[in-house]
This record gives structure tokens, C-alpha cells and sequence, in this order.
């Protein structure tokens, strides 16, 4: 049992100070309101929310975490690849607290004692040290959902079918809510990367995987894919909310990376 799973992105991928982040999604959401897309009908089981920087994809993942206050979960799980790390399974860290901007948050140790129960998961101490994919998902839990718990799951090499039925058994648990974390293709010009990014989006607005697969590249591939499954065989309804590539941000075309956001609900 580990005592805290320490913020060590901030400053990096998202800012440390938390009035830094509630200004950003101020902004958002402002934008949001004057397009007209400020609704909140979702009631989100599962999101899907990129992972970059937060100039980059706040924006794209704010749309999906927006969302949680309907849900009020009790716990929310983050699950992401592991870049840095060769992890064989899923690791699943084993925290008291997780550290945010916005304050500590009490990890669901006996949601993880009922998941090792079903499911070998492992616990990989540096995957956890350094990984963004899960960690910037974390202030925008804390920041919606203040009260609730979390646990994360890095996923490296393991099946979609693996994947799968984790996310299953954790769709059937009342008070949960799922956090896919992935970006999607990388580096290739506008262009490119909106036709690659094309199977991602309309793979999981239409909940088949087979276009995933076709396509996609996905840097979080494997849980998009376990995701969508899940999905369709617990009946959810899938909605795409936001695509957009950095060159959207920036203005430079030259080379970007695909950001997607969504919900699976009732």
C-alpha cells in the first residue's frame, strides 16, 4: 500500500495553481456557451478524454468531464497507456491519496481490492511515478467531482478482450464512472491526421471496433478499442463531443495530434 501518487506533471502538462485551471475552464466554458453547446443532458458510465497538454486538449477533454457532476459518481477510474514503462498487464496503483491541485484525493483501495479478485493486476511502482495519460485526467476529476475517489489503471502489454472485461465489471458497479484517457494520431500533417483520426471518431461514435482497428492510431489504442466493446455488449449509448488536432490551437498544420472527447451512457 502506497500513501500518495504524487502530482509530479503539474507545471508541466497542466498547471500547478488551481486558479490557473479554473480559469482555463472559465474560458471553455464560455466558448461553449457561446456556440451554443453548453448542454449537460449526458448522464456519463464512461467518458473518453485526451491526455496532452492541457493548451492543447483541455478544451477537447473539459467537454466529457463537464459531464461527471450528472453522474456524481462515487469513485472515478482512470485508465491510460503506459508511455514510459513496459508494463506486462495492468498496473493498478494501490494509493491512499492522489495528489492534485485542487487538494488530495482518497484512492478506492476496496475497489481495488474487489478488482484483484477477479483480475491479475499487477503493481508497476515507476509506471505510476511518471505517467501522464492517467495523471492530468486527475484534476479535472478533482475539480468536478471534489468529493469522490479514484483509482488509476495503467494498461501496457494485455489484450483488448483483457481490457474488456475489466471495464465490464466495473460499468456494472453503481457509483462508478470510467475515464478512457488517449490521443490519437501523431505528428502527420492536417490533412493525414483528420483521415486517420476519422476511424477513431466514427469507430467510436458507431461503437464498432473493427473501424478502430482499420485505421486509428490511437496512442491509447488498446483501451478505445476495450472501451467501445464494453460498451455496445452493456447496451450504452455513444456520443462523440469533440474532435479537434493541435493545429487547431496553434495554427500550425505541418504536424499535429488528433484529440477526441466522448460519453457512453444509459
Amino acid at each position: 500500500m502506497e500513501p500518495v501518487r504524487k502530482a509530479v506533471q503539474k507545471g508541466r502538462f497542466y498547471p500547478a495553481e488551481p486558479n490557473d485551471i479554473v480559469k482555463m475552464i472559465d474560458h471553455w466554458e464560455r466558448i461553449l456557451a457561446q456556440a451554443g453547446k453548453d448542454d449537460k443532458k449526458y448522464i456519463p458510465e464512461m467518458i473518453v478524454a485526451p491526455h496532452a497538454g492541457y493548451i492543447f486538449s483541455g478544451f477537447t477533454a473539459n467537454t466529457a468531464f463537464r459531464l461527471m457532476p450528472e453522474k456524481n459518481p462515487e469513485t472515478v477510474v482512470v485508465i491510460g497507456p503506459s508511455h514510459y514503462e513496459y508494463i506486462p498487464g495492468v498496473s493498478a496503483g494501490p494509493f491512499r491519496w492522489y495528489e492534485t491541485p485542487f487538494g488530495f484525493m482518497p484512492g478506492d483501495l476496496s475497489l481495488l481490492s474487489e478488482l484483484n479478485k477477479h483480475f491479475e493486476l499487477v503493481f508497476h511502482p515507476p509506471a505510476h511515478a511518471r505517467e501522464h495519460s492517467t495523471e492530468v485526467e486527475f484534476p479535472f476529476a478533482a475539480y468536478y467531482t471534489p468529493d469522490a475517489k479514484i483509482l488509476e489503471l495503467i494498461y501496457g502489454d494485455v489484450s483488448t478482450d483483457y481490457l474488456k472485461e475489466i471495464i465490464k465489471f466495473l460499468l456494472a458497479l453503481l457509483g462508478v464512472a470510467v475515464v478512457i484517457s488517449t490521443d490519437l494520431s501523431h505528428y502527420y500533417p492536417q490533412e493525414k491526421a483528420n483521415s486517420l483520426d476519422a476511424y477513431c471518431v466514427e469507430g467510436t461514435q458507431l461503437e464498432d471496433s473493427r473501424l478502430i482497428m482499420q485505421g486509428c492510431e490511437a496512442c491509447g489504442k488498446p483501451g478505445l478499442v476495450a472501451a467501445v466493446d464494453a460498451a455496445r455488449e452493456k447496451d450504452l449509448k455513444a456520443q462523440v463531443l469533440d474532435y479537434r488536432t493541435s493545429g487547431d490551437v496553434t495554427g500550425d498544420y505541418s504536424s499535429v495530434v488528433g484529440y477526441m472527447s466522448a460519453v457512453f451512457y444509459e
